[in-house]
């Protein structure tokens, strides 16, 4: 797990590059403390740059930017390849040779053995940059689940790639802002892939890579290969059965490392699981690291330790009180790579894993999604009725309805992502418009544009999933999970989001896989026999921070002399009534910080 960095130009000179990649290094300093390595090919105009956080082999022989023992090839590269160990011995077999432990030669042999048939063979998260030196190519690779962030920007011939934004604007390569980015944020309550803060700097699409031509100075962006849907299970019996098997197998895998390895335990069933089948092949080396709060309504001790006195080894617990985001909610805003309304409780718990000594944990994140864990799943049901309702009706009652219900104003637009900002988003577009001074069309103009729009048939389940897979996981919970926890130079790992569990999960009939009486039924019947049922037989809770009341005793938040327009003045003073979500109160904080 490392930050990755890199320019191609032939605009730029040796030093200018080997100075801007530097600077970019630096700005990634927090994800990789643990070496530095720059490389450059001059005949093609490249530098690549790295931040290492050494998780397997801890030798100087995973120093990066990194190549094959014939030098054919050079990579620089973020992430965790799980199967490398049978990559390996299928390369050797092949007349491969290494020079080091790591999974990352793996990618370089199985590249120059394979091609580019390879990078659908990784079982892992990762993004890298990868030179073929007698092809005079450079791909940018990304998983195919966006687990691993990577950004570029194209001008002039000139290719820019690195791990965070903020490496970018680092390196002067370009400060010009979206003007976009505050629209889509306040109404996503976060920025969207792939568009970032910075003008045409993109998020490279998950599943995706990016063919740099050295010849002619060229990009060519293709998918690199999906995996198929299995053959559909539509057994209760099978569908447990591949689910156990599947599951725990991605666990075992994700387990590997030659680093301290733990997991975070909220206390919820996602966590509560993976810890269960993680102390199954850790037995008492299992470290877990939870959080717990002194509000009651926030506090999951007792599940907690319904865990514990199941598992062995050191279990870290830690209190978390308002004093102590008062203190450090400053650093978890520097953190951010771009503005969000999430990420302060992962900031939290990977400062604390940080501090028992851990380098990588394994989180539940993807449960939900896959499973039917959220309330969009069944509230996606009356989408289809309540389009059916005249707009100007819809907008009569937008306009004197609570806040909580005032999204209903998005299902005036006959586009899809309108469905999904109807179950899940901030602020409506004309609350948009007041608050950033501008017409209600650039609003809708910036959220409903063409060249998004998406085709629903039928809004069910799957539908649900789909929304909460490709929006709200991968561009809240991946990317804030990633830059909070790098920040404290930590590797999450995530086995619900395993390739081929993904893809036994998707293949289970939805009547099986979703249950409207129980959310997650099946994966809780599934490991029934391990999950204690004072875990599974409670309400939902997430894993959530009493931020309702920490933003509202913040005195830089609810500082009304820091809003500019009449309408973020009216939303602070209903927060401070405590009649406005937290979330809203902290985009409008975060967008006053950044003018």
């Amino acid at each position: 797990m490392c930050r990755i960095a890199g320019i191609i130009s032939n605009k730029l000179s040796h030093d200018q590059r080997h100075n801007m990649v530097s600077l970019m290094c630096d700005a990634l300093k927090h994800g990789g403390p643990d070496d530095e390595g720059i490389y450059s090919a001059d005949d093609v105009n490249l530098t690549f740059g790295h931040r290492r956080l050494s998780i397997i082999d801890l030798t100087t022989n995973g120093h990066q930017p990194m190549t094959d023992v014939n030098r054919k090839a050079w990579i620089t590269y973020n992430g965790e390849i799980y199967n490398y160990p049978e990559l390996r011995s299928q390369l050797i077999k092949e007349g491969a040779t290494f020079h080091s432990d790591t999974d990352t030669e793996v990618i370089v042999q199985a590249y120059l053995y394979w091609g580019t048939k390879a990078f659908s063979m990784l079982r892992g998260m990762f993004a890298f940059a990868l030179y073929d030196a007698g092809k005079a190519l450079t791909y940018l690779v990304r998983d195919t689940t966006g687990i691993k962030p990577l950004y570029y920007h194209i001008d002039g011939g000139q290719l820019s790639f690195a791990s965070e934004v903020k490496a970018i604007k680092a390196a002067g390569i370009t400060m010009q802002e979206n003007p976009q980015w505050a629209i889509k944020f306040l109404a996503y309550g976060h920025i969207p892939e792939p568009y970032t803060t910075l003008n045409n700097v993109y998020s490279l699409v998950k599943g995706e890579m990016l063919c740099w031509n050295h010849q002619n100075s060229s990009a060519v962006i293709s998918a690199y290969g999906t995996t198929a849907r299995g053959t559909a299970i539509t057994n209760l019996a099978d569908a447990h059965a591949a689910i156990e098997h599947s599951l725990k197998t991605a666990v075992k895998r994700q387990l590997i490392a030659d680093a301290p390895i733990g997991v975070f335990l909220s206390g919820g069933i996602d966590s509560s699981l993976i810890t269960l089948l993680a102390e199954e092949q850790k037995h008492q080396d299992l470290k877990t690291v939870s959080i717990f709060f002194d509000e009651d309504a926030y506090d999951e001790r007792a599940f907690q330790q319904k865990v514990f006195e199941q598992i062995g080894g050191e279990k870290f617990t830690h209190l978390v009180r308002q004093q102590d985001f008062n203190q450090f909610f400053p650093d978890a805003l520097d953190a951010m790579d771009m503005p969000t309304t999430d990420g302060i409780n992962s900031w939290f718990i990977s400062k604390y894993a940080h501090q028992d000594g851990l380098k990588a944990v394994l989180s539940g994140i993807g449960a939900d999604e896959l499973f039917g864990g959220y309330p969009s799943f069944n509230r996606i049901a009356y989408i289809k009725y309540l389009r059916s309702l005249p707009n100007t009706l819809i907008k009569t009652f937008t306009n004197v309805a609570p806040d909580r219900y005032k999204r209903a104003m998005f299902l005036t637009q006959k586009h899809a992502i309108a469905d999904y900002l109807f179950l899940r988003g901030l602020f409506t577009p004309p609350d948009i418009a007041a608050l950033l001074n501008c017409d209600e069309s650039q609003v809708y103009q910036a959220l409903f544009s063409d060249e998004d729009k998406l085709n629903i048939e039928c809004y069910n389940q799957e539908t649900a999933s789909w929304f909460e897979t490709n929006l709200y996981m991968q561009n809240q919970l991946l990317r804030d999970t990633d830059i909070m926890s790098m920040n404290h130079g930590l590797e999450v790992r995530v086995p619900f989001l395993d390739e081929d569990f993904q893809q036994t999960v998707n293949s289970i009939a939805p009547q099986l896989r979703f249950a409207k009486n129980q959310p997650k039924k099946i994966l809780i019947t599934t490991f029934r026999n391990i999950l204690p049922k004072a875990v599974w037989d409670r309400p939902k809770m997430g894993f959530s921070f009493p931020l309702q009341q920490w933003m509202r005793n913040h005195p830089a938040i609810t500082d009304l002399n820091l809003y500019n327009s009449n309408k973020g003045k009216s939303i602070i003073t209903l927060f401070n009534k405590n009649k406005i979500h937290w979330s809203k109160a902290f985009a409008l904080y975060q967008i006053q910080r950044h003018v």
